[in-house]
């Protein structure tokens, strides 16, 4: 056993004491630039084939995003598991468990890398067939698809490492790392589609290497700790116990994220029906609208690592305040942002193609979804706090009722009408679901904080 104070490095953070606001605010914004950072050199990925190999490729590449994160999810979710479990522990000071969990969640990263590997890579092709891919652009998506899952290892072992280091507070690192591999990513996009004319490929190849060299950063960092958190490679292996508080929690939060992108799985493939042109403004929107999300979301994340670590001290003081900060930084962020958005809609969408109908596309789904975004942020920021809790199956099920619930019964139903068949039918769907699964969450964390303890005692 060793002390916090011995073996607390300057990246880590103690969220058990002292202010919630300027803690959570100096949480967030590396987590939250870290984000910005990641999906701006996706969107370099977008921008290179929408100006260098034209709208097809832009739509290819487009399209396959709500597949990649229904494959993904459920083992993104894992990371939730592990994040809670880390900061649990790191709050509870008990570091044997601590270390026994890292080996756990790495152990847990490289296994589901491999299993998505083999699923992406078999199923591609006919996966996007089900989604009714438009076939001008299938068998180019089914490329980048197929490239992109090659490299999910090293997509697996950078969430879960970074789940780790955002666990005991340290956000930083990541943020380095995501910049160093991102610039890797840029530069190899404008050599593989510009000078050697690799289309999407060019694109799903840079994309695996800058993944490979952020998760050989986020290992190296953690075998150089010193602390609770130090890897030891000869010391991989899953420990039966903390595997299973991991998959308590993040598997719920796995197929919460699974069923969530199947919901938007079913809506692509209703976009997808009102072809290329929507299909393109579509994508180039969602691509632009994730900056707002992302954002948002780094406060969720904040939300599940201060309370895990609280729990984990006994400090139930504290949890409702985290939740009130959370939720002001969210709603501020997200609204703020989401009118940058709106207002610079049009010069934004004209930096991934130069098509005016793709850009009047793309402005319709901006027009609908982002003016009302801060929902979402205050949605997930009362799931985050929950997860923090030790509840998985209650957000889940309320999230999937709430969102997904609603949003298929709505396709399946009133969309189908030849009145409503409208691509703004579709978007209309987000807001409005948006905020009934957030009332069910605030009521669902009211009975819940109910049952806890109110002062410092466990």
């Amino acid at each position: 056993m060793f002390s916090l104070r011995k073996n607390k490095t300057k990246y880590e953070m103690d969220m058990c004491s002292g202010s919630i606001m300027k803690k959570m605010f100096l949480f967030t914004v590396p987590l939250m630039f870290s984000s910005i950072l990641q999906l701006l050199f996706n969107a370099a990925d977008i921008v290179v084939v929408g100006r260098f190999a034209g709208d097809n490729s832009l739509a290819a590449v487009g399209s396959t995003s709500s597949l990649i994160n229904l494959l993904v999810n459920l083992f993104v979710g894992l990371s939730v598991g592990a994040n809670v479990l880390v900061a649990h522990y790191y709050g509870a000071k008990e570091f044997d468990d601590l270390k026994k969990a890292v080996h756990t969640v790495i152990t847990i990263s490289i296994i589901s890398g491999l299993i998505m590997t083999v699923i992406g890579v078999v199923g591609a092709r006919q996966f996007l067939i089900w989604m009714d891919t438009p076939g001008k652009v299938l068998d180019l998506a089914t490329t980048y698809l197929r490239i992109y899952f090659a490299g999910m290892v090293a997509n697996m072992v950078y969430n879960f490492g970074a789940a780790i280091l955002r666990a005991v507070g340290d956000t930083k690192r990541p943020l380095y790392y995501l910049m160093f591999s991102g610039v890797v990513n840029v530069v190899l996009n404008l050599i593989f589609v510009i000078k050697l004319d690799m289309d999407v490929a060019g694109v799903a190849l840079a994309t695996v290497i800058s993944q490979c060299i952020s998760a050989v950063l986020v290992i190296r960092c953690l075998i150089k700790e010193t602390g609770g958190i130090h890897l030891d490679l000869r010391c991989l292996g899953i420990d039966k116990g903390n595997f299973i508080k991991i998959l308590q929690v993040g598997l719920p939060a796995g197929f919460q994220g699974m069923l969530f992108s199947l919901s938007n799985v079913v809506i692509q493939s209703s976009v997808n029906g009102f072809g290329e042109t929507i299909v393109a403004g579509n994508s180039a929107a969602a691509n632009i609208e994730g900056f707002v999300y992302v954002a948002m979301n780094a406060f969720h994340q904040a939300a599940i690592s201060f309370t895990s670590q609280n729990v984990g001290a006994g400090r139930y003081d504290r949890i409702n305040k985290i939740l009130y900060t959370a939720q002001l930084y969210v709603f501020l962020v997200g609204l703020g942002l989401s009118m940058v958005v709106i207002a610079l809609g049009e010069p934004l969408l004209g930096l991934y193609t130069n098509s005016p109908t793709v850009v009047d596309a793309g402005l319709v789904r901006l027009k609908y979804i982002v003016s009302l975004y801060f929902l979402c942020g205050m949605m997930d920021t009362m799931v985050g706090s929950l997860r923090g809790l030790g509840y998985a199956i209650m957000p889940m099920i309320v999230s999937l009722i709430g969102a997904c619930g609603l949003r298929l019964v709505w396709i399946a139903t009133v969309f189908q009408m030849p009145e409503f068949h409208t691509i703004e039918m579709i978007y209309i769907t987000y807001p409005v679901s948006w905020f009934l699964t957030l009332m069910a969450h605030v009521i669902c964390f009211i009975i819940v904080r109910r049952k806890l303890p109110k002062g410092i005692d466990a």
